[in-house]
């Protein structure tokens, strides 16, 4: 059985867990209405922006950079 330090590093990792909000509320409130590649996309930009600064640094905002222009990839060619 995993102890309580162990749980929280899997339930509520510290670098989701900025101010008043955990990551996985924002992003479930900001993909309320969409679906598929749409909600993917515009959840990893979301949690790669709220973690860049507390895990891996310019690697995670590329990776948001990544998904953003994904995103707009398909929103210009209607693809979602």
């Amino acid at each position: 059985m995993k102890d309580k330090q162990e749980m929280d590093v899997v339930n509520h990792p510290e670098h989701y867990n900025q101010g008043k909000v955990e990551c996985i509320d924002a992003i479930e409130s900001a993909t309320v209405n969409k679906n598929g590649l749409e909600a993917v996309c515009v959840g990893n930009v979301i949690k790669y922006l709220w973690r860049y600064e507390s895990k891996n640094g310019l690697e995670d905002l590329f990776k948001a950079q990544w998904y953003l222009n994904k995103l707009i990839e398909c929103v210009k060619g209607d693809t979602l």
